[in-house]
């Protein structure tokens, strides 16, 4: 499956991508606010083999973020923790070639998955949490209509200090689309 969005479009990972990956697992400054897992090294074939699996999991849809005009991935992004019961869903994203930060591509992705979650999937909930030093990303999800709930204090770890944790949300009723 592919989504198609302005300059750029989701495609489904693959194993190929391994590299990709590798590369941004090795570049603290890409993985700084990223998910934990990395926190620690990982090796090109750890990092296959998680591409091996990521598109069978029921409880996860996951995306390559590709730049249209060059051809190359240049990150990822999905639902994770998908509840067919409560009709919810965790909202992740990774921009990894840093030539692409501040240029609105978190907006514009957030915005397109987080319509395919609402419209596609049925879900009604997609909530996400954000380091609170990751001002960027905090504005791209507020900019794609994400909302302030809360934030847990202290709940990351990085750089050998506690960091708090914005969690944001939109639901089904107050999403306007795309």
């Amino acid at each position: 499956m592919q989504l198609e969005i302005k300059n750029y479009y989701l495609r489904s990972l693959e194993l190929d991508d391994s590299e990709q990956f590798y590369k941004w697992s090795c570049d603290r400054e890409v993985t700084l606010y990223s998910l934990s897992s990395y926190a620690y090294p990982q090796s090109k074939s750890d990092i296959g083999k998680w591409l091996l699996t990521i598109n069978s999991s029921p409880k996860n849809v996951s995306f390559g973020i590709c730049c249209k005009k060059k051809n190359q991935l240049i990150g990822y992004t999905g639902i994770s923790a998908i509840s067919t019961l409560n009709r919810s869903g965790e909202y992740f994203i990774l921009i990894g070639e840093k030539e692409f930060w501040g240029k609105g591509v978190g907006t514009l992705v957030t915005k397109v998955v987080t319509d395919y979650a609402i419209r596609t999937l049925g879900l009604h909930r997609i909530q996400l949490t954000a380091s609170a030093l990751n001002l960027g990303a905090v504005k791209a999800y507020e900019n794609a209509g994400y909302k302030h709930e809360g934030l847990m204090r202290q709940s990351g770890f990085r750089n050998g200090q506690f960091v708090d944790k914005v969690l944001m949300s939109v639901l089904s009723t107050e999403w306007k689309g795309i």
